[in-house]
């Protein structure tokens, strides 16, 4: 989605390494990588956070190729995982902060544009989630409703 609504070409960035094996001079073995997510989630850190924790301060390259499952299903099978998930809350919350800011700023006419922009987003990955099972079948993104939910 990231050259949908802008002018830009898209998102540029580092690629992971082909192999799918766990790099030998890894210290921590699959149940040590477990052990430490389900912890981290158990704190209420989000799954982005508990990926750049273990990379930065553990010195784990991928939850995966160690333990043959991602953070997400880790978390499925400990049943810590959030009711929603973390893309759609990250963009409820910043559709939540834009309207505030129209609030106060009501001649601001490209934020309104901004906020169709990521409300368009949000209803495209609720349809997502729904189809996944991720999200109830009935759950519909309204406004008023969404801020008492994130707060």
């Amino acid at each position: 989605m990231a050259k949908l609504h802008s002018k830009k070409k898209g998102k540029s960035g580092s690629r992971r390494p082909v192999s799918r094996a766990a790099p030998s001079w890894t210290e921590f073995s699959s149940s040590d990588v477990e052990g430490l997510v389900l912890k981290m989630a158990k704190e209420g850190m989000s799954k982005a956070m508990i990926g750049q924790t273990l990379r930065d301060t553990y010195g784990v390259p991928s939850v995966f190729n160690i333990t043959g499952k991602t953070i997400t299903q880790i978390m499925k099978e400990a049943k810590v995982n959030p009711e929603f998930p973390e893309d759609l809350m990250n963009l409820i919350r910043r559709a939540i902060r834009m309207r505030t800011h129209l609030k106060r700023n009501r001649r601001d006419t490209h934020n309104y544009s901004k906020l169709g922009h990521v409300e368009s987003k949000i209803r495209r990955l609720v349809l997502y989630y729904r189809k996944k099972g991720e999200i109830p079948k009935d759950w519909a993104y309204d406004p008023d409703k969404a801020a008492l939910m994130v707060k």
